[in-house]
């Protein structure tokens, strides 16, 4: 495989904090969406993981998500314990994460920052995640990516 750019080197290296060894796979067309990225793979839209960034009450909080799934910001704000959610801005997920949108991975990110978990993820044998750039995923099982990102499971799914 060819050197990885500096933001996927970021998330192979946060992997391995974990105990995790990443296999970083690159698709030159993109895997910017839950779709292209399913196709690219070739597995089940289900196992794309989303990582999706919210600000709940002013806190960016990090949503682990299917991607067949879309989140219920009503439950996305309980879960939190906050009052008011609404998508982060392409701003502050380079801000929180220190990624651009269409490459946010599930950790390595420059910020510490609270994440929930899809419970749907764990359905499945493997899961697919974006490892920093539109064009890098990787996979992992849906246990080794609880246990790495610290995540609450919790359902905030419609």
């Amino acid at each position: 495989m060819s050197e990885l750019p500096p933001s996927a080197q970021r998330v192979v290296e946060a992997a391995a904090s974990h105990g995790l060894s990443l296999e970083v796979v690159e698709y030159p067309d993109g895997t910017r969406t839950a779709d292209d990225a399913a196709a690219a793979v070739g597995c089940e839209v289900g196992q794309i993981v989303k990582s999706l960034i919210f600000s709940v009450d002013g806190e960016l909080v990090l949503a682990l998500t299917s991607g067949s799934n879309r989140v219920d910001t009503k439950k996305l704000t309980a879960a939190a314990g906050g009052e008011r959610c609404d998508r982060a801005d392409a701003n502050q997920v380079r801000e929180v994460t220190g990624f651009a949108i269409g490459g946010v991975p599930p950790f390595g990110h420059a910020n510490a920052v609270r994440a929930f978990f899809d419970p749907a993820l764990l359905t499945h044998d493997v899961v697919w995640a974006a490892a920093g750039t539109p064009r890098h995923v990787f996979p992992l099982s849906p246990a080794d990516l609880l246990t790495a990102t610290g995540a609450t499971e919790v359902d905030f799914t419609e």
